[in-house]
């Protein structure tokens, strides 16, 4: 499979809108209170008669200082001891959610997110562990892909060894930018002696993957200073790159409005600053997987797209498409049989509902079969770049042609543009598309045109 990328700033500009970044079809902007915790249970049952393995994601919200441009579910404080009812509130989820899944399921994946989840420390991360144990049945031979993502502030030598102690064998650096004054800026001040320590002590440690975030579009941002940064990272080898693009929406995000606009970065040197990175990792021998994610060629996510059996959740790109997403804490997402939920999103709300020995679903979405059909199709191009339709029409029953016939046609503008190129067996996305993955997966969303487009970022 050819992995390489092609900046077109034309077609960049010609197609650069809003639009979904497609961690699930449909979107989560589909879950509805409608849903209830008796719809969750009836799928889990589902799920279990049909068996096999697990996904967890854990929610871990607090952060010890606010990062301007950041668009996460947060709990700002530096009282460390806020976490402790969180904590013991998170044990009685995991054990009302434990009880419903067969023990036999055993957990691939596990992942750890936020918020810093080394807000934590030790002894209530291995609590936390501890306790997952306890109700799901986690691998003891270090095969599973358990990873937790640090902020580099809060993470010493010590805490990395401890870390691989407790299972996790692949760890996410956020960095964003190594530049001062874009650090000043966004009110994230990170040494690089910070970062590489903590790279360097987890590869001692023996961690398998390691990946970098970066953030392109933040304020005081040139092309000159951010190549600097990522210079500086190209040098110590990570597994992975993420390099995100920023989306300045502060009427929805109340951080961001710290943000000064004036020292934001030009539409143009936004794009000269991605075009810049995409040079720079491909000549360090960096493939792109999509979606602002790059990783060597021999990384699994690489070589899973090569096989054509990549797969994109909640949490991102992942190998292991035969695994349902179980999401713990406020505001977490699963992905269970059929069906998506979403967790209360306050602590108040989180701690009632587990008080009354009740799950922490609050709204979710069924899918019913025009859904599943299209989530296969907005996968399979998403992950892979291309779509055999022969798999879709093999796996609902359908004539393609016939059923995406506005589809196809919807598209032929972009083959003209050489996006992409359709034949009589499937759809290929070319090189110059690849960064315009979103647009071509939006011609199959047929919520998005119900949707205001500004409640997406724009896809590049």
């Amino acid at each position: 499979m050819d992995q390489t990328l092609l900046f077109d700033r034309a077609l960049i500009d010609k197609y650069d809108k809003a639009g979904p970044r497609y961690t699930s079809y449909p979107t989560a902007l589909e879950l509805h209170e409608g849903f209830t915790e008796a719809h969750y249970r009836q799928h889990i049952a589902q799920s279990n008669a049909k068996g096999g393995p697990l996904s967890l994601y854990f929610h871990i919200p607090f952060c010890d200082t606010v990062c301007f441009y950041c668009a996460c579910n947060k709990i700002v404080t530096k009282n460390r001891k806020h976490a402790e009812p969180y904590l013991a509130n998170l044990i009685k989820e995991i054990a009302l959610q434990g009880d419903l899944f067969d023990k036999s399921r055993v957990v691939n994946q596990l992942h750890w997110g936020g918020g810093t989840p080394t807000f934590l420390n030790y002894e209530q991360m291995k609590t936390l562990m501890a306790a997952t144990r306890e109700h799901f049945t986690l691998r003891n031979d270090d095969s599973g892909e358990y990873s937790i993502e640090v902020d580099p502030r809060e993470t010493n030598l010590h805490t990395i060894e401890q870390l691989r102690e407790l299972g996790f064998n692949r760890i996410s650096l956020g960095v964003q930018d190594f530049d001062h004054d874009v650090q000043k800026a966004v009110n994230r001040l990170q040494s690089e002696t910070q970062t590489f320590a903590v790279l360097k002590a987890a590869r001692a440690e023996g961690f398998r993957s390691t990946n970098v975030d970066l953030i392109y579009g933040l304020p005081k941002q040139t092309v000159a200073s951010f190549a600097v940064t990522l210079d500086k990272l190209i040098d110590v080898a990570p597994d992975r790159f993420s390099v995100f693009n920023y989306a300045h929406l502060p009427d929805r995000f109340k951080t961001q409005r710290q943000v000064i606009d004036a020292e934001l970065p030009s539409a143009d040197t936004k794009l000269a600053i991605l075009q810049m990175a995409g040079d720079k990792l491909a000549a360090a021998g960096y493939v792109y997987i999509g979606m602002d994610h790059f990783a060597k060629p021999d990384d699994e996510l690489a070589v899973a797209q090569r096989e054509g059996h990549l797969y994109r959740n909640f949490q991102g790109y992942s190998t292991h498409s035969d695994c349902d997403l179980v999401g713990l804490g406020i505001t977490s997402i699963g992905r269970v049989g059929g069906a998506y939920s979403q967790n209360v999103k306050t602590l108040e709300e989180y701690e009632e509902r587990l008080s009354r020995n009740q799950l922490a679903v609050y709204k979710g979405f069924e899918l019913n079969e025009d859904d599943h059909i299209r989530r296969d199709v907005v996968t399979q191009l998403i992950c892979n770049f291309h779509l055999d339709f022969s798999q879709i029409e093999q796996g609902h029953n359908l004539i393609y042609k016939d059923y995406f016939a506005d589809e196809l046609t919807a598209l032929t503008a972009m083959q003209t543009d050489g996006l992409l190129t359709i034949d009589s067996t499937g759809i290929q996305v070319n090189p110059a598309g690849r960064l315009l993955i979103r647009n071509i997966c939006m011609v199959f969303d047929k919520y998005l045109a119900q949707k205001q487009q500004q409640k997406f970022s724009k896809v590049i």
